[in-house]
């Protein structure tokens, strides 16, 4: 994940962390640290948190974010301890029965 992705997502966390303050206690951390909504930084950060919640609309549609697995390898579905024996190979190796022991 590339840093502007990064900073994105933090910014969209702290925006969901302050409208969860609002909701839940109608308190604003934003404007509280800031100095009231209609303050300049305040009003910077309430944007910067509406442009990085644009900015993750691409986010969830890369086709990178849907493959992060296949990054890391094909998966391996196995015990962590050992592989599983392939025994069927040995099956057909062996002789048949035929003979009689008399």
């Amino acid at each position: 994940m590339n840093t502007a992705k990064r900073i994105a997502l933090l910014l969209v966390i702290i925006g969901a962390i302050n409208w969860g303050l609002i909701g839940f206690f109608q308190f604003d951390l934003v404007a509280s640290l800031f100095g009231g909504q209609d303050s300049l930084l305040s009003r910077v950060v309430y944007a910067l948190v509406g442009l990085s919640g644009l900015y993750a609309i691409s986010i969830l549609f890369d086709s990178e974010s849907e493959t992060a697995s296949s990054s890391a390898g094909t998966l391996q579905y196995g015990t962590e301890f050992s592989e599983e024996d392939d025994f069927t190979a040995l099956e057909e190796e062996r002789p048949d029965d035929d003979f009689d022991l008399r």
